[in-house]
């Protein structure tokens, strides 16, 4: 069995496109307005954006709820985290280890916890 795709809910897929777009290189394969999109990481997973239907007070995810991406080394994490800076994109900390894993956290649309790691490296 081979995990295929996620949904997830986003209070603007519109920005989410951008930012999967540009931070993880996802191609987009189809948008309907600012209601669903359809995004590939071009390695067999796809991503579904929907329009998050709820109070913008809410908290959109549980707190450790997140999103993780494994890269191959250290000098990846690297780059991804000198990426995050020149786009703006504040992380509580630089990459570091934590849990056997070269590590960085960053939030993100509107909250969402993103994990980029290097494991074995």
């Amino acid at each position: 069995m081979k995990l295929s795709h996620l949904n997830l809910c986003v209070y603007d897929v519109s920005e989410a496109v951008v930012f999967f777009q540009n931070i993880f290189d996802f191609q987009l394969l189809d948008q309907k307005g600012d209601f669903i999109a359809g995004m590939t990481d071009g390695h067999g997973f796809n991503l579904v954006l929907s329009k998050l239907r709820s109070d913008h007070n809410e908290a959109l995810y549980p707190k450790d709820f997140h999103l993780g991406f494994y890269v191959e080394t250290m000098t990846e994490v690297d780059h991804f985290y000198e990426k995050l800076v020149a786009a703006g994109i504040a992380s509580e900390h630089e990459p570091r280890m934590i849990r056997g894993g070269y590590t960085l956290y960053f939030t993100a649309l509107d909250g969402i916890l993103f994990e980029v790691t290097c494991y074995n490296c």
